[in-house]
């Protein structure tokens, strides 16, 4: 890897991590740490754009990439705007906050390397595939990998928003308070929302995938995966549902946790 394209790279790196700082500091001031999630989401097209303004964007995949970052990048956080907005911090958080202080520890000091310092370099990490499609041209043309990452993004785009949208309606009816949702998409996986997640980024992977660089950074999309399925998404998640959810562990017996399959019999 020459010079300028692993300068190109720390320079994307210090972008993140120099707002995820700022972030940090407001989130000291607001005592919420929540505010890491707002960025999460913006922090893909943020990438995804300086890459391309300082690549001037030539080429179509450079193009591409930067388009189907941030088309999913604004439908995600609009998404967790409205959701979190005005609700104080995640319980996730409050969680860590709670603990750190009962042990002696400073909360504030941790959250920067725990939370937001670790959350801008996977951020960064994660759109390796992006940055590295548009940093080299060549190949010019795009083939069939790009015809199947294009399919799959979509794909993943709307089950993701989908299971959010049925999400969303299910707890806006005060009469499935402390209920399951278990129909729609829901019915055939647990975390629709995380497979659409999960299906997108491998399809922005596959978008410059002909690119050797950028198909060496197949870990980028799994490392998301990693991260929904054992580490910030599903454990936690389902933890904390499976004590406030009366039923919910008969719903992880007949459904499948990720991919959507049937549901087992009695479903």
């Amino acid at each position: 890897m020459n010079h300028s394209v692993t300068a190109l790279l720390l320079g994307n790196l210090a972008l993140v991590l120099g707002i995820m700082l700022a972030l940090w500091l407001l989130s000291l001031r607001l005592r919420d740490t929540s505010i890491v999630d707002l960025f999460w989401g913006l922090g893909f097209a943020v990438i995804a754009l300086a890459t391309l303004w300082r690549t001037g964007g030539v080429s179509p995949r450079a193009f591409l990439l930067a388009l189907l970052t941030t088309l999913w990048s604004l439908r995600y956080s609009w998404h967790l705007w409205r959701r979190n907005i005005g609700r104080g911090e995640d319980y996730r958080y409050a969680a860590m906050r709670r603990s750190t202080e009962e042990h002696g520890g400073s909360w504030s000091l941790r959250s920067l390397y725990v939370v937001f310092l670790l959350q801008g370099f996977i951020l960064w990490l994660v759109s390796l595939p992006v940055q590295l499609g548009q940093i080299y041209q060549q190949p010019v043309t795009l083939g069939w990998p790009v015809i199947a990452g294009v399919a799959l993004w979509i794909a993943g785009v709307l089950f993701e928003a989908v299971g959010d949208m049925q999400l969303k309606r299910f707890r806006a009816n005060p009469g499935n308070r402390g209920k399951v949702l278990d129909t729609g998409l829901w019915r055939y996986t647990r975390h629709p929302n995380y497979f659409g997640n999960a299906c997108l980024w491998w399809g922005i992977w596959l978008c410059a995938a002909e690119v050797d660089a950028a198909a060496w950074a197949f870990f980028s999309p799994a490392l998301m995966t990693w991260a929904l399925l054992k580490f910030s998404g599903v454990p936690i998640l389902e933890k904390h549902l499976a004590t406030t959810r009366p039923g919910y562990e008969d719903y992880m017996r007949r459904t499948s946790m990720f991919f959507p399959l049937p549901p087992k019999k009695g479903g």
